[in-house]
């Protein structure tokens, strides 16, 4: 599946994007403080590999002007009794490269993958995650119209060692006329 939006393609990860992920990650290393990001061609197969190997998982190489700056997917995606398409999913594993960093990319790509869930999948709801220390990713979150559910306490370990408290943030399908339209606008 390949989804198109304004600005970027976001296109099936395989291990063919192994070289470009590691030079994406290698723009500046100090961004992905609160992210588990591939830094060598070793961790980025790997990466890879566990993302494509995930049966509720869908993720993507995301391409800005042909260029690869990062990846992202749908993940946590449930389907419940009788459903064909997925009833509900998570986009997550957002990571981008910096130079794409305030930029039209992380809108664009998060405009297509939620247009594909409610519109295509038909989707209830779509969650959104993120470590409540990292308040730029919190802030792209609000920005995009998303609804805070509340603080997991104590929800994972975190990329640094420490005990995550994680902000669960969601769009369900009443809301997703209002908020795709103030994606369009954005």
């Amino acid at each position: 599946m390949i989804l198109r939006g304004n600005a970027v393609v976001l296109e099936p990860l395989t291990l063919d994007h192994v070289p470009e992920m590691v030079e994406a990650t290698a723009e500046d290393p100090s961004l992905y403080q609160w992210n588990q990001v591939p830094r060598s061609a070793d961790e980025a197969r790997v990466y890879v590999e566990a993302a494509i190997d995930r049966a509720d998982m869908v993720p993507f190489a995301i391409r800005w002007d042909g260029r690869f700056v990062g990846s992202t997917r749908y993940c946590r995606i449930e389907r419940w009794e009788g459903s064909h398409h997925p009833t509900v999913c998570e986009i997550g594993y957002t990571w981008l490269a910096a130079s794409a960093i305030r930029t039209v990319v992380n809108t664009d790509a998060k405009r297509t993958l939620l247009t594909h869930a409610f519109d295509e999948w038909e989707v209830l709801r779509v969650s959104i995650i993120t470590d409540v220390r990292n308040a730029p990713s919190r802030r792209a979150i609000e920005r995009l119209g998303a609804t805070l559910e509340g603080v997991i306490r104590a929800e994972r370990l975190a990329v640094d060692g420490t005990v995550r408290d994680t902000a669960r943030y969601s769009i369900v399908r009443e809301e997703w006329p209002t908020v795709k339209e103030r994606l369009a606008a954005l």
